[in-house]
């Protein structure tokens, strides 16, 4: 099973996310702080799950409709892998390594994610 995130704002106007076999499993709204000058205080948490097994296209997809701008990134875990997701550019690493996770972690820095946003479980 596939489960992750990406956050509303995130995305960029006009990108649709539509993978195959993605199911809805949660929509809330929370208020953030910390954010950046660029992202808005309240966020739309879209949580999905998918049984799906071609990881690769889920976040080529993911990859394609996010905002190139501000450090946005989504991320999912599949099985023992985690992948994190930038506009155009994919980590993906397995869970507990914590070299992978510095590499993703670095990149969103370079991009200007805020460092408090570099915070996905392992």
């Amino acid at each position: 099973m596939i489960t992750g995130y990406v956050i509303g704002e995130s995305l960029r106007a006009g990108a649709v996310f539509e993978p195959r076999g993605l199911r809805l499993r949660k929509v809330s709204r929370v208020e953030v702080d910390g954010v950046s000058e660029a992202q808005p205080p309240v966020w739309t948490l879209v949580e999905w799950e998918s049984d799906g097994e071609d990881v690769g296209a889920l976040a080529d997809a993911l990859a394609a409709a996010l905002e190139p701008e501000n450090g946005w990134y989504a991320d999912f875990t599949a099985g023992d892998e985690r992948v994190v997701v930038f506009a155009g550019k994919v980590f993906r690493h397995r869970r507990g390594d914590e070299a992978g996770r510095a590499e993703a972690v670095a990149y969103g820095r370079s991009v200007g994610t805020p460092g408090h946003q570099l915070d996905w479980e392992e």
